[in-house]
């Protein structure tokens, strides 16, 4: 059965001109839901993570200042969101979710939370939309958890995973992968495990190319136990921010490669969404969606 992390609170409402990038996650679901691909069982909502768990990847100070709403007007700026005690909470649930889905997908193969994918936080401090680094939070858990001891993370959203590369840069257990613009926000690069930086318009061809040769040479090498996948769909040609060429089918047959790989690998797989920007939330939605799609129809769930 898949799996899929979701609470109305993910579409928690910010004040005007925030609003727009949080309208998908109350789509995404009810997308899905009207196709029949999903429905209401597979969903779960989870609980708000501990903080005793949270602050095992960033510091106590960091989040005791998002528990108490402590932030000053210059990290709430570097975040670009307005903290509240709903949007902390929001938070503190979706790297829950992420949690949950680790249990799941060890089960069933893949899970998935509607949100999620906040790979620019780090330790002490979040900036580009991201407070709780949720992938971090969730590998240092399953470490701490003796499940596994040899995880990649798969990051294919158009941004680098600064946050993430950081977090682990001194964590032989946890391999980071970036495929990303390089001439994208964070403008300052971390250093991960692997990066791929590429180039503007970069499309389907080059960059499907590219993940297949990557992800091949690292599930070899690695040879992780685990895998969490950030699918951001902001590698699309319509995306505001992104940068990239990527046509709606090359980013969905993206999805397939990183799942048919993963799968013939017989490894579980922990999927969150990540950024998605176009114009037109239609083919965010849509886009998104084909992630949800192709894992429940490769894994045949």
């Amino acid at each position: 059965m898949l799996r899929i992390a979701y609470d109305p609170v993910y579409a928690h409402p910010l004040p005007e001109g925030h609003r727009f990038p949080m309208l998908k996650y109350e789509l995404i679901p009810g997308q899905l839901i009207y196709e029949g691909v999903i429905t209401e069982d597979n969903i779960f909502s989870p609980q708000a993570c501990p903080p005793e768990i949270v602050s095992v990847t960033h510091t106590r100070e960091y989040v005791d200042k998002l528990l108490n709403q402590g932030l000053s007007a210059k990290e709430q700026r570097h975040i670009g969101f307005p903290q509240s005690p709903e949007l902390s909470d929001r938070e503190f649930i979706i790297t829950q979710g992420t949690i949950d889905c680790c249990g799941y997908a060890a089960e069933h193969g893949v899970a998935m939370n509607v949100a999620g994918g906040t790979h620019h936080a780090f330790a002490d401090h979040g900036e580009g939309f991201c407070m709780i680094n949720d992938f971090a939070v969730a590998a240092n858990w399953l470490l701490q958890e003796k499940k596994y001891h040899k995880m990649l993370i798969v990051d294919l959203d158009v941004h680098q995973g600064n946050g993430t590369a950081a977090l682990f840069k001194n964590e032989e257990r946890v391999f980071t992968f970036s495929m990303h613009g390089r001439h994208n926000y964070p403008f300052h690069k971390e250093i991960s495990d692997l990066d791929i930086p590429l180039e503007v318009g970069t499309g389907d061809e080059l960059y499907l190319s590219l993940l297949e040769n990557a992800l091949e040479d690292l599930l070899e090498r690695v040879r992780p136990e685990f895998v969490f996948y950030l699918s951001g769909v902001d590698v699309l040609s319509t995306d505001r921010f992104g940068k990239l060429g990527l046509s709606i089918e090359g980013c969905r047959r993206r999805d397939e490669v990183v799942f048919e790989k993963v799968k013939k690998a017989r490894l579980s797989c922990v999927v969150a969404m990540g950024g998605g920007y176009s114009e037109d939330i239609r083919l965010i939605v849509e886009a998104h969606c084909n992630t949800f799609r192709a894992a429940k129809n490769i894994y045949g769930l």
